[in-house]
């Protein structure tokens, strides 16, 4: 969505809204330890695009609850805001937090051929200390 600065400073004041209307005013137990992770407001006004984060297990039961209330929350909203419009809300699960974590439990399995040096073509690039120990094994086979 196409931002400006009054539209991202519309969006900071519509997200805090939300977590307040999310917190207090909505009395969905299927919304609880449910964050909203960022807003996105168009230059219009006339869309509100809110992102959410919760369990991973849990995403179809925040989306339908969402769903359930968005009447009630996007009411809510209109009021507290004080907007000449009420934006419609779209709410998207956001998942970064889900991908972040997988990403550093791959980065924490490092195997250890990645430690190993390597040229330009991918193969192992010998040191110094394992040429002299190739050079020491083959002086001392006992071939004069």
């Amino acid at each position: 969505m196409k931002q400006n600065a009054n539209s991202r400073r519309l969006a900071e004041a519509a997200r805090e809204k939300l977590g307040y209307i999310l917190l207090f005013e909505v009395q969905d137990p299927s919304l609880e330890f449910v964050t909203i992770t960022g807003c996105e407001v168009s230059i219009d006004k006339s869309l509100l695009r809110v992102y959410v984060s919760s369990e991973p297990s849990r995403y179809e039961e925040v989306s339908a609850a969402l769903a359930r209330a968005k009447g009630r929350i996007r009411s809510l909203l209109g009021r507290s805001l004080g907007w000449r419009v009420t934006p419609d809300i779209s709410f998207v699960i956001d998942t970064t937090t889900d991908d972040a974590e997988r990403i550093m439990r791959a980065l924490e399995d490092v195997p250890p051929t990645l430690a190993i040096e390597k040229d330009e073509f991918g193969y192992p690039v010998e040191t110094e200390a394992e040429t002299d120990d190739f050079a020491a094994e083959g002086a001392g086979d006992g071939s004069e």
